[in-house]
């Protein structure tokens, strides 16, 4: 399919939503099939393929012909894998909109979800950035809301222990389970609506993030800009999560993560702490383990800290803004 928009598709559409594939085709094409019931008049899909480097785009493309989703869907095939915000960037340069659903491809959107959201969306205008319920594979609750992690928050999550957790719960970046629309720090971008109003106003994804923080640093930007971000439980997304990461999946929680983890951690701090508030994280991080290395030696704690992570802690720590894209970072 053509990158470009035809003339009759130039024109601004009610919702478009982005959806970014790496190496996930099965699952691009099932989200795309929870959609097709929920696809109103006037909203567009744009799969945006990653530079896959296999028949990831082949098999999409085929699909949304195949199964009569042309109408609706399109595929963009970037010229390289730039990353997480890279791809969605592409996605919303393509079509003009007033919304968009950034949407993960490891999702399945419950039916009423889009519907749900788009009333989200009218019910509180002053909202730059809305996100779903979050339910797992076995439709249980998935947190998807948080605060703002700063350096301190490091010492809470390497410490493990609910004293710290409660001595610092200002820090803490989760927060207590609801079922009410709540205003939050941050989203995580497996399934948010933004306005095109705040990427006119805020700008575009930071794609000096390759992948992970860059949900965090987007909303803290908005934030920021005098916008709202809104968790709107009612409307249900399934999460597949850790379908398309290694980093996220429950499996590999304790396996190293890679490099780009740590890039963007890195950034994140660097961006809004400098780069003497990374190093204050990663001596947060240190004291931490202080707290819950003797634990584990004493029970046999099986809530250890990923591997290599007392090194990895120190990507990037010299240079932590300077351009992604000037140094070599692993494929997602």
């Amino acid at each position: 399919m053509s990158n470009r928009l035809s003339s009759s598709e130039s024109a601004k559409s009610e919702l478009a939503i982005v959806i970014v594939n790496y190496r996930t085709p099965g699952l691009t094409l099932d989200c795309l099939a929870s959609l097709e019931p929920q696809i109103e008049p006037g909203t567009v899909v744009v799969v945006v393929d990653n530079a896959s480097g296999d028949d990831s785009a082949d098999r999409i493309d085929q699909g949304i012909a195949q199964r009569g989703w042309s109408s609706w869907a399109r595929l963009i095939r970037a010229p390289e894998n730039g990353g997480f915000a890279y791809g969605n960037n592409i996605g919303i340069r393509a079509v003009r909109a007033e919304l968009y659903l950034l949407l993960n491809s490891d999702t399945v959107v419950r039916a009423g979800a889009i519907a749900g959201l788009l009333e989200a969306a009218r019910l509180r205008p002053d909202a730059g950035i809305i996100g779903p319920g979050l339910l797992d594979a076995d439709g249980d609750f998935d947190q998807s809301y948080f605060r703002q992690p700063a350096p301190p928050s490091e010492l809470i999550r390497s410490a493990n222990t609910g004293v710290v957790g409660r001595l610092l719960s200002r820090f803490d970046p989760i927060l207590p389970p609801t079922d009410r629309p709540t205003e939050v720090d941050w989203l995580g971008f497996a399934c948010v609506l933004v306005r095109a109003q705040v990427f006119d106003q805020v700008g575009l994804l930071d794609e000096g993030y390759f992948m992970y923080f860059e949900d965090i640093d987007y909303c803290r930007r908005v934030r920021a800009a005098g916008w709202k971000v809104l968790y709107w439980p009612e409307p249900k997304v399934v999460h597949l999560q850790g379908a398309s990461s290694r980093v996220s999946s429950a499996g590999d929680a304790m396996r190293r993560a890679p490099r780009y983890y740590y890039e963007a951690r890195a950034r994140y701090f660097a961006k809004y702490y400098g780069r003497r508030g990374l190093w204050l994280a990663n001596a947060f991080w240190y004291a931490g383990r202080c707290i819950s290395w003797p634990r584990e030696l004493v029970r046999n704690d099986r809530l250890r800290p990923r591997e290599h992570e007392a090194l990895d802690v120190w990507t990037n720590a010299i240079d932590p803004l300077r351009d992604r894209r000037a140094r070599s970072t692993e494929a997602a």
